[in-house]
C-alpha cells in the first residue's frame, strides 16, 4: 500500500507491505535515495513482518520544504510517521543518513525502538573538528546547488557499489543512479545540514535497544572503523561485515544482509 500522510508538519510519503498484525519494521533510507532502495529486503521482510518504507523529508514524493533540516527533526519526522499511523513501537532499520536517524531515534524516542540495525554509518566526524567537518557538508551544498545532483551521480555511484556490481548489474545501478538524479535539490541540501550536526559518539552508550551493526567491508564513505566504534560504545551490539560490498551493502551483498536481519530480528 502506497499513501501519503501529513505528520510532523510535511507530507510524508510511504508504503507498507506484509501482514496488518505483524510486528513492524521500519526501513529508513540514505541521502540521495528513496524508499525503493529497500526492495531487495522487503520480499524477505513482509513473509513475517509488517514492514514499512517511507521517503524522509526532501527525498521521493515527501515533502520538500526549504532546509536547513537537523537529525533531531529528521527523527521527530519518523515519530509523527508512527503516531500517525497508529503504531506504537517498531524494529528500526536505517543505513547511512537512516542509521544516523535511528541514533537519534534511540536516544530521544527510546519507548518507539524495540531492535536497532544500524547500516554502513557512522556516529560522529571520522576525526575531523567539528569546523572541518561543517565545511566539508556546506561545500557539498554548494557544488549541487551549482553543478545540480546529476553532475556528482557517477562519484556516489562509485562509493555505493564496486566495479564488478557496477559491470554486472547495469539495471540495478541504473534504477539507483535514477533516484540520486531525481532527488530534490532542497531535501539534499536540508539533509546535508542536518548530517553536519552528526555527533553521537560518547551518547551510544545510552542506547539500550538490542543493536545490530551491518557494514560492507569496502565502504568508503562509512568504514569498518566507524563501524567498529559503534559495536564498542554500544553494550551488546553485533556487528556484521559483508565480504566485498561497498556503501549500499543492502543491495550489492543483499543475500548476506537480508540473512543478518533474519537472523537478528525477533
Amino acid at each position: 500500500m502506497d499513501a501519503t500522510v501529513r505528520a510532523n508538519g510535511i507530507d510524508i510519503h510511504y508504503r507498507i507491505d506484509g501482514p496488518d498484525d505483524a510486528p513492524l519494521v521500519t526501513l529508513s533510507h540514505s541521502l540521495c535515495a528513496n524508499l525503493a532502495m529497500w526492495d531487495s529486503q522487503v520480499e524477505t521482510l513482509s513473509t513475517r513482518f509488517k514492514v514499512l518504507r517511507y521517503d524522509t523529508r526532501g527525498h521521493g514524493s515527501s515533502e520538500a520544504p526549504p532546509g536547513p533540516y537537523s537529525l533531531p527533526m529528521l527523527a521527530d519526522d519518523v515519530a509523527a510517521l508512527l503516531e500517525a499511523l497508529g503504531e506504537q513501537k517498531t524494529h528500526f532499520v536505517g543505513l547511512s543518513m537512516g542509521g544516523m536517524i535511528g541514533q537519534q531515534l534511540a536516544l530521544e524516542h527510546a519507548s518507539l525502538i524495540d531492535h536497532l540495525v544500524l547500516c554502513d554509518t557512522a556516529s560522529g566526524r571520522g576525526g575531523q573538528d567539528q569546523a572541518a567537518w561543517r565545511s566539508t557538508w556546506e561545500a557539498r551544498i554548494e557544488i549541487a546547488r551549482v553543478q545540480g545532483l546529476a553532475a556528482g551521480a557517477d562519484g556516489i555511484i562509485d562509493r555505493w557499489f564496486s566495479p564488478g556490481f557496477v559491470a554486472k548489474e547495469a539495471s540495478t545501478v541504473g534504477a539507483v543512479r535514477t533516484m540520486i538524479c531525481e532527488t530534490p535539490l532542497e531535501g539534499f541540501c536540508g539533509c546535508c545540514h542536518a548530517l553536519a550536526g552528526l555527533d553521537f559518539t560518547e551518547r551510544l552508550p545510552a542506547i539500550e535497544a538490542p543493536t545490530l551493526i551491518i557494514v560492507g567491508e569496502d565502504d568508503p564513505g562509512t568504514p569498518v572503523a566507524a563501524s567498529q566504534l559503534m559495536h564498542e560504545k554500544i553494550s551488546g551490539s553485533e556487528l556484521v561485515v559483508l565480504p566485498g560490498a561497498r556503501h549500499l551493502s543492502n543491495i550489492e551483498a543483499a543475500d548476506g544482509f537480508n540473512a543478518a536481519l533474519q537472523a537478528f530480528l525477533p
